[in-house]
């Protein structure tokens, strides 16, 4: 599979940066359909081992906060919720970084360097999808009347709809090209203008 990637990024590389950024792209959503999978599903199963007085714990600290009980008097989203939620979102990025850096970029990036640019921008996010998800979560089930699991998986997916259109061009920014790569796709090209004429 990867000589067969390898051919088809080489390809992409030889018709143009276009391409070869739609080809990104297109590596890009597979990953990302990954990850949104993880982060969708994984906090259910995270907190099948969280007691009900967690689940829905009330929490005030910096800019995260949920206080507020639907009807019956319970706290929609709570502290147990809000731990899922982030850490499946952590995992999430965590395995995103390394396949795209590799397979979406073909980058040879210094991990060393990349790492902690990524990790300040996915904690940006993660904040930013902390702080939105609750909100989420309450609106859909108050408002909506979604079920609890249904309400957290659709926030789920809406902070990661928000984060995929972020993450494109900052990894197409922090991720350049091996130089090998890089050198393969001139040469390709070149290849294709030398048969066109």
């Amino acid at each position: 599979m990867a000589k067969g990637l390898k051919g088809i990024d080489n390809a992409a590389a030889s018709k143009g940066k276009g391409i070869e950024t739609l080809w990104q792209f297109v590596k890009f959503i597979v990953v990302s359909l990954a990850a949104f999978v993880i982060q969708i599903f994984l906090p259910l199963i995270i907190k099948l081992p969280m007691s009900d007085e967690l689940l829905h714990r009330a929490y005030d600290f910096w800019i995260f906060h949920n206080e507020a009980p639907d009807e019956s008097g319970v706290i929609v989203a709570g502290l147990g919720v809000f731990i899922a939620a982030n850490l499946a979102n952590v995992i999430a990025q965590i395995v995103s970084f390394f396949i795209n850096r590799d397979k979406t970029f073909n980058s040879d990036a210094n991990i060393a360097v990349t790492l902690p640019i990524y990790i300040v921008f996915t904690i940006a996010l993660i904040c930013f999808s902390a702080w939105l998800s609750p909100t989420l979560i309450t609106f859909f089930e108050t408002k909506w009347n979604f079920a609890e699991n249904v309400a957290i998986s659709v926030s789920g997916a809406v902070c990661g709809a928000i984060q995929f259109f972020l993450y494109f061009p900052f990894d197409k920014l922090l991720f350049p090209k091996k130089k090998e790569a890089v050198e393969e796709a001139e040469a390709a090209e070149e290849a294709a203008e030398e048969k066109a004429e």
